[in-house]
């Protein structure tokens, strides 16, 4: 009695000191953080040594703490592990559908270091199924994602198993070239593992290229390497590999010098493994545990049977719940894999899915630089066609010349139009175009739209006809810079395609919640009309009725897909309704919000109306800072006709010695230079002159750089081809403005 009551003491202050533990743990995030992470390390020590029983456990156990305590980021790296677990005992299903529970909650907690492990992980798989195709797209998507956080080790990693797929599909060129890739980065920060696996790799390449002398330089110096650095396994595939390569030239000496070497290496590989158990034979083990623990139980059942005189009703009994059992188990293996066979496939379908996102995303990314760069590169000539042809226009062309300079002017405008359509359509695209609202007089903002478009409506012979609900209120708040250019696009529409007829524009309230109107907007014309078919593509990119209407009435096609992305972004809706030679009806809603005030505000120009005259222009010295000699000559020219002289630099580190040097009022900055950047050279330039006005005179877009541009300190932007009056005016405002200081001070 006095035993057991001493081991009941034991018992009772054992669960004590667990459950304070545990209690201590609970109260700690720290504590249990470190639980998780020492597991963690436990487990890839546990593969690296073979002892797979012993990782699955630790994974377990950091899994059971990761999920208690929400941990999402650990949760994740515990299922990546179990995914390369499964894939070393050659459970690939298995392992699929960890790394999916993995992948999927990386890329919502956008751990990009650890998203690109388990793509590099699931490409190995596949690599194992030799499903290649499939491992390459893996691999592609894991060597992005450790490139955008400078995963070298990582990285190398990769192309060196990138290597083995292009081999495998006999592709020993490509093979070649991305292992290079990864020996390059291993040397350069000293990864000696994957430097000899990929010393490794190139031998057996370039004995397939029949370069053999290179494969036996190659595989010599990895085993050195190997040799250093106690890298076992890799010394071992050395061994063969130069055995292999010295009995192919006929060295069968030196090649069974080295066969003795990887055979007595292995030998020793092989006698290390054996006090290792696997993950089968542990399983084994308790699998034989478990029928030993049932054959006693139908010994005990059999000699209660025979006790009790029951054998025949027991056999009976035992015979028919074999049956069911049987009947039962078979269905169940059925349905099981049914079920396996099921979610293999999704598991794979859901991988495919990933990899296609993460392809179009980096496709949409390619497209948004190339159109950046392509964009800027032709802003730059179109700002010599656009002012050249001006300035040729002014200074007295022939009568017969002026015909060819009209047509070269309104080309170059119409390409500029072209450009910024494409630009606006790959920023809705993007998601790039932020809504600004403010307030703004309605009735008064499409009055002035209409007086805009006027003159063209009167060359085609149109009568524009306006009505505004007489109980619709005036003033409201929205963004409307969109507004407008939603209407400007389809009253232009109407005007374009109709000849000698009308046009009605509504605007009425449709619905009304507090001060949110949602206000329909109706463009009717009697023009030509739209069949139903050409209906069902009317606001995609690069959609017109047909060729011949092209090239009859012109306009590149993406206007309408520019006000349906605006209208979305607006959150409304728009409709089209047509008849061929009858007429068409566009109408769109919108919801916009009501206010009181009485005269709502109006866009004005950021510049007022200067007189030039009252300018003394004799001392002004302006600084051109242009690489482009055409875009310096009519810069120039432009100056030069406004009594304006200035100097010109081709590059920014002159240009701040210039300024550092000389007294300029205005400075006209490119950005795309030899050298610094127009960007950099305002930077230092401000370093010394913080008054000074420069303007950025730029092909870029304006309205992805405009915080760069302020943070650089530019007084303002000039765009590349720009409107000589628009020009002028920002110049005269900027030296009107210096002059008033002048004045003051």
């Amino acid at each position: 009695m006095t035993k057991f009551k001493t081991y009941l003491y034991i018992i009772v202050l054992l669960l004590n000191t667990r459950v304070s533990a545990q209690v201590t743990i609970e109260q700690d995030p720290e504590i249990v953080q470190n639980n998780i992470n020492y597991r963690i390390s436990q487990s890839e020590t546990e593969l690296e040594n073979y002892h797979y029983y012993n990782a699955q456990k630790n994974l377990d156990e950091a899994l059971e703490l990761a999920e208690k305590v929400g941990n999402k980021k650990s949760v994740g790296v515990i299922y990546a592990l179990k995914g390369r677990l499964q894939l070393i005992i050659q459970q690939e299903n298995k392992a699929l559908k960890s790394l999916n529970k993995a992948i999927e909650i990386q890329r919502i907690i956008n751990d990009n270091k650890n998203l690109g492990t388990s793509y590099k992980i699931y490409g190995d798989v596949y690599f194992s199924k030799q499903d290649y195709y499939a491992a390459l797209d893996y691999y592609t998507a894991a060597k992005s994602k450790f490139q955008e956080e400078n995963l070298n080790l990582e990285l190398a990693e990769t192309l060196l198993h990138e290597g083995k797929v292009y081999f495998q599909l006999r592709n020993y060129k490509k093979s070649r070239d991305v292992t290079e890739q990864a020996l390059a980065i291993s040397k350069h920060y000293d990864f000696y593992k994957i430097q000899s696996e990929a010393l490794n790799n190139h031998a057996i390449i370039y004995s397939k290229l029949g370069n053999t002398e290179k494969a036996i330089v190659s595989a010599l110096e990895a085993l050195n390497i190997a040799n250093t650095h106690n890298f076992t396994n890799i010394k071992n595939d050395s061994y063969l590999i130069i055995s292999d390569l010295y009995n192919s030239i006929g060295n069968y000496k030196l090649s069974r010098k080295y066969l003795k070497d990887h055979l007595k290496l292995s030998d020793s590989i092989r006698s290390l493994s054996r006090h290792y158990s696997t993950n089968s034979q542990e399983t084994q083990y308790l699998l034989n545990e478990e029928i030993e623990k049932n054959n006693e139980i139908v010994e005990k059942l059999e000699k209660a049977e025979e006790d009790k005189n029951l054998g025949t009703l027991i056999s009976i009994l035992s015979v028919a719940l074999i049956t069911i059992l049987s009947l039962l188990t078979l269905s169940l293996y059925k349905n099981n894999n049914i079920r396996l066979k099921t979610n293999t496939m999704l598991h794979k379908k859901n991988g495919e899915l990933i990899i296609a996102k993460e392809k179009a995303e980096l496709a949409s990314k390619t497209k948004a630089n190339f159109l950046s760069t392509v964009t800027h590169e032709l802003r730059t000539p179109l700002y010599a066609v656009t002012g050249l042809s001006n300035m040729l226009l002014e200074e007295n062309p022939k009568p017969e010349q002026i015909p060819h300079l009209k047509s070269l002017k309104f080309s170059g405008d119409y390409l500029l139009t072209f450009i910024n359509d494409i630009l606006q359509i790959n920023k809705i695209e993007a998601n790039k175009v932020d809504i600004e609202p403010e307030p703004f007089n309605l009735k008064k903002k499409i009055t002035n739209i209409i007086l805009a478009l006027n003159n063209s409506a009167e060359d085609n012979e149109i009568k524009i006809h306006f009505v505004y609900a007489q109980d619709l209120a005036e003033n409201f708040i929205a963004d409307q810079l969109k507004i407008s250019q939603i209407l400007i696009n389809l009253i232009g529409n109407s005007i374009k395609f109709t000849k000698g007829g009308d046009i009605w524009i509504r605007v009425y309230k449709v619905d009304q919640v507090d001060k949110i109107y949602t206000l329909r907007f109706e463009i009717e014309d009697n023009g030509i009309g739209i069949s139903q078919e050409k209906q069902d593509h009317m606001f995609e990119s690069f959609s017109q009725g047909s060729i011949q209407i092209n090239r009859k009435y012109g306009g590149t096609g993406l206007g309408l897909s520019i006000v349906k992305g605006l209208i979305d972004i607006l959150k409304g809706k728009i409709y089209v309704k047509s008849e061929l030679n009858k007429g068409t009806t566009f109408y769109f809603e919108i919801p916009l919000e009501y206010t009181t005030v009485e005269e709502a505000l109006e866009s004005k120009s950021n510049y007022s109306e200067i007189d030039k005259t009252a300018l003394d222009l004799s001392n002004v010295k302006i600084l051109v800072v242009e690489d482009n000699k055409i875009n310096q000559m009519i810069t120039r020219k432009i100056l030069s006709k406004m009594d304006l002289s200035c100097d010109v630099i081709d590059n920014g580190e002159e240009a701040i010695e210039m300024i550092r040097n000389n007294d300029y009022n205005i400075i006209l900055m490119d950005i795309h230079m030899p050298g610094i950047s127009g960007i950099e050279a305002t930077k230092r330039i401000r370093e010394f002159d913080k008054d000074l006005t420069i303007f950025a005179l730029t092909a870029v877009t304006i309205e992805d750089k405009m915080q760069e541009f302020e943070d650089a300190g530019f007084t303002d932007i000039i765009p590349k081809p720009f409107k000589q009056d628009e020009f002028e005016k920002k110049l005269y405002n900027a030296l009107a403005l210096k002059k008033t200081r002048s004045s003051n001070a």
